[in-house]
């Protein structure tokens, strides 16, 4: 069966100021549980970013020097190649019939020799690249290792915060939705708004030695009267955080 929210003709000034301040009670406790996990959670997250963007490039450089060796052994098969080739045109040489067809089998000797030498440059070539490369994906593997240490470490200390407050945490979080059910839409905005642009997430404050417990500037005497009479709903004319007296204060502690 759907929720009806409380409307406002069934709340009165005295009991939304109420609901408002033990709201801000609970929030602030859920606030607190959040900032035992400091910056656990963004570094925990960076980490697996980095962890997985370092997999990906160990990943592309063992391709290349996949591709690299691969170069390499096909330069290989090259050289095997034209070290037959010289062997059958030496044989040919053997048994021309004039000095053109010498010449002519000389040339190819000749040219098989210089794919030879090209082929041992490129495999040269081939092997800085490879061996470059494959200490690249040592020093990432070691970086590697050392990174997801330390990522284990985090999210072990980021589980066992999470492990231990939970329970609070489900319990505050349950009892402020059901604070929130009853205050009417129009407050809960204003709540809203005010605790995301305040700095320490204050939207309800009391008056504390005359001043906002806010932003700690004086109230006149005659606004402390109109806060603690609870006829209306007044903010601070400094920083707009909504005010309660003391006496609800005590109460929404309770």
């Amino acid at each position: 069966m759907e929720k009806v929210k409380t409307t406002e003709k069934e709340m009165t000034v005295e009991e939304k100021l109420r609901a408002l301040y033990r709201l801000q009670l609970v929030d602030s406790e859920i606030d607190n549980i959040k900032t035992l996990r400091g910056e656990l959670p963004l570094e925990v997250q960076d980490l697996e970013d980095d962890v997985a963007g370092l997999e990906t490039r160990i990943t592309k450089l063992k391709e290349e020097v996949d591709a690299l060796q691969n170069a390499v052994n096909a330069k290989n098969n090259e050289i095997v190649d034209s070290l037959a080739a010289i062997k059958k045109y030496e044989e040919q040489q053997n048994n021309v019939r004039n000095n053109r067809e010498y010449d002519s089998l000389s040339k190819e000797i000749e040219y098989q020799t210089l794919e030879i030498e090209l082929c041992n440059k490129k495999i040269k070539e081939f092997t800085v690249q490879k061996d470059e490369k494959s200490a690249a994906v040592t020093d990432a593997e070691a970086a590697l290792a050392e990174m997801q240490a330390d990522l284990d470490t985090k999210k072990s200390e980021l589980d066992s915060i999470i492990a231990d407050t939970r329970k609070d945490e489900e319990s505050l979080v349950s009892e402020s939705e059901n604070i929130r059910d009853v205050v009417e839409d129009r407050l809960l905005s204003a709540y809203r708004r005010i605790r995301q642009n305040a700095r320490n997430g204050l939207a309800v404050v009391s008056v504390q030695r005359d001043a906002c417990g806010g932003c700690f500037n004086q109230i006149p005497p005659q606004r402390q009267l109109d806060i603690r009479s609870r006829k209306k709903i007044i903010v601070c004319e400094y920083c707009g955080r909504i005010l309660v007296d003391d006496e609800i204060m005590g109460g929404a502690k309770e």
